[in-house]
């Protein structure tokens, strides 16, 4: 009897605590506010007076940690998904905690340090693997030079030889970058001069083959010729080099990033490999920084860290823009980085005085371009130009699949003085040795939808919508039609990213590009306190893309009307956007980053529409100037809402924010 009594008890205190770990779960709000949307060339905040540095970081940590949970949420609704056999909205949430924490990274790039992020990393890159059946162990970098940038940066010194003396007849270079020495930049010449030699002869081997592309491109847009050593240490001049943080090339552009500035990613082809469109890019980037700073190494530490990450060690510092100052509050990573510029321009400017051999016989990077169809395998475009499929792969280093992009005819570039031999046996190549954008794919053992989702680039949503009837489960011998990864929405272009408008008018507009296949376009007209990257997160965008089907830069006006592309299936839902208030906006934002599926929601009458009127705690260093830009009201509508006479406000105190 007192066994089943305990048992009973035992019963009903479990199902309390699960009932109110439930409701705790459930009642979790994720705050309106959401991270700043910046440009990633700058970040456009104003710095309020009196804000502690040790409090910003503070806040940084919590809205990271808030980013993290989100995605952790997002986690949960795709396992959930699959176990109702729900693949398509399993797929989404996949790829949307895939997205997430890119964008985390590309946002923050110190967040690398953070181990929960570590750790959301592994969890999300698995789950991914999983559901699309990658067997293979992921390599989270590729090329050497990351390894070297972790012995070099690391705070191991016991290598360092004391009295390091540039050598005797070493002429310093007169540069609009200046080389100084110190005892930072002496670090690094030790360790590539004495520790790593072997290091600095890959890559002044390698310059020799791209430095002469390189110099002419700087030379063309205007930006010292000297900083194309910056590329040593960004990637060892390793075209196909990616970083743990998802950088890519000779250049090292994250995807955001990258974009602004024209260069084209998607499943066919990462216009970020390609040696002479991310140098051209690269270059406009420096230059733009540069037009920001006013100062070549805060520049260069901007290209290595956030705006934000920037701006928070120069406060540290005392609020005087200077690198060095700024120096002991950088990441270790940007504390080494400039301090590795100077060294390694200072080596490759003067390499014998170093000690280094330059003499050989290396043919500087230089090809020639021949217009090929889409779908065109790479096999038999090398067998055409008599090289190996390796060699074609070198030349072309942005083709990541078997195959040039599907679409229009693309600009395969070949060894220089082939030409025409090309060309006569490119027409001799067999009509059926092309490739299609229909497979029929027969299904074998052990493969499932997402394994044959990734292996033609397309998605699980596209095969049910082309198989009718498909089930979840799928057996070996099953003929599936499966249509192929589509290419570009622009015609690949052979000398500059594809994306970007010429050199002449990039810096002031954005080229407009064709609306995406399957949208329709919506009109939003912009409101006091929008930004771009605002506007972009209530559509489902991406900034790069509000401004160039716009033709417009960061700056946008109230009363402006914008032109967005949105889906079909979501036309109705967009629709409303313009008319809803900028709580609402961030209301609904908030919402979809917790996973829930807000396309549905309509705001017919007021039971759906979030509340225009909510209440804000006020936290440490915020002012009432802050509190309403932050929220897109006036001082003077906060002051009547709480009845404030004056401007004064408290921590912790409660304010009603009416919209």
């Amino acid at each position: 009897m007192k066994r089943s009594v305990l048992l009973l008890l035992t019963f009903f205190v479990v199902q309390a605590l699960y009932a109110q770990d439930t409701n705790r779960i459930d009642d979790i709000e994720i705050p309106v506010k959401l991270l700043p949307y910046s440009n990633p060339l700058t970040d456009t905040r104003q710095d309020e007076p009196g804000v502690e540095v040790a409090a910003e970081q503070s806040e940084l940590d919590k809205e990271i940690l808030r980013r993290i949970s989100d995605v952790y949420r997002i986690q949960v609704l795709a396992i959930d998904a699959q176990i109702q056999g729900d693949l398509v909205q399993a797929e989404t949430y996949i790829n949307q905690a895939f997205g997430s924490i890119q964008s985390l990274m590309d946002d923050y790039p110190e967040v690398q340090n953070n181990r929960r992020f570590a750790e959301l990393y592994r969890t999300v890159m698995a789950e991914h693997s999983e559901f699309y059946g990658i067997t293979e162990a992921r390599r989270e970098v590729e090329g050497d030079v990351f390894e070297i940038q972790e012995e070099l940066f690391s705070e191991q010194d016991d290598w360092i030889a004391e009295g390091y003396a540039l050598p005797d007849n070493l002429t310093i270079n007169k540069t609009e970058v200046p080389l100084i020495q110190n005892q930072h930049v002496n670090r690094h010449l030790m360790y590539y001069t004495l520790r790593r030699p072997d290091v600095m002869e890959r890559w002044l081997e390698r310059s020799e083959y791209y430095f002469p592309m390189m110099r002419e491109i700087f030379e063309d847009e205007g930006v010292p010729q000297e900083l194309i050593h910056l590329s040593m240490i960004e990637s060892g001049l390793v075209p196909t080099a990616r970083s743990w943080a998802s950088a890519v090339g000779l250049w090292q552009f994250i995807r955001a990033t990258g974009a602004v500035y024209g260069l084209e990613v998607n499943w066919w082809v990462d216009e970020r490999r390609d040696p002479v469109k991310s140098t051209r890019a690269a270059a406009q980037h420096l230059r733009d920084l540069h037009d920001i700073w006013g100062d070549w190494y805060l520049s260069l530490a901007n290209y290595n860290l956030s705006p934000r990450g920037l701006r928070r060690a120069i406060r540290a510092a005392g609020g005087v823009e200077d690198y060095w100052a700024a120096y002991p509050y950088l990441p270790r990573e940007t504390r080494g980085y400039v301090p590795g510029y100077i060294a390694a321009t200072m080596i490759a400017m003067n390499p014998d005085e170093f000690g280094f051999d330059t003499d050989s016989d290396i043919t500087p990077y230089n090809f020639e371009v021949v217009e090929v169809d889409g779908l065109m395998p790479l096999e038999e475009l090398a067998k055409a130009a008599g090289v190996t499929l390796q060699e074609i792969k070198d030349y072309n280093p942005e083709l990541l699949r078997w195959a040039t992009p599907p679409g229009g005819k693309y600009p395969l570039k070949i060894p220089t003085g082939i030409k025409e031999q090309f060309l006569a046996a490119y027409q001799e190549i067999p009509q059926n040795t092309r490739a299609s954008e229909v497979a029929m794919h027969t299904v074998s053992r052990g493969e499932t939808l997402g394994y044959i989702a990734r292996r033609y680039g397309t998605s699980v949503r596209a095969l049910y919508e082309t198989n009718e009837g498909l089930s979840s489960t799928i057996h070996p011998g099953q003929r599936i039609v499966v249509p192929v990864a589509p290419g570009s929405q622009e015609q690949i272009a052979s000398n500059r990213p594809t994306n970007s408008s010429s050199s002449s008018n990039r810096r002031n507009t954005r080229q407009q590009v064709q609306a995406p296949a399957n949208t329709s376009p919506a009109t939003y007209t912009v409101k006091s306190g929008d930004t771009v990257g605002h506007v972009a997160e209530w559509f489902d965008v991406r900034a790069w893309q509000v401004r160039s089907w716009n033709g417009i830069g960061n700056t946008i006006r109230v009363g402006q009307r914008l032109t967005i592309h949105v889906s079909n299936q979501q036309r109705d839902y967009f629709n409303q956007v313009n008319d809803l208030t900028y709580a609402q906006k961030q209301e609904l934002e908030r919402r979809q980053r917790s996973g829930e599926n807000i396309y549905s929601i309509r705001f017919e009458g007021s039971t759906t529409t979030p509340s225009d009127t909510f209440r804000y705690t006020v936290r440490r260093n915020d002012t009432l100037g802050s509190i309403a830009r932050r929220h897109g009201v006036s001082v003077a509508e906060i002051q009547r809402a709480n009845n404030l006479s004056g401007t004064t406000i408290y921590a912790g105190q409660s304010l009603i924010i009416k919209r």
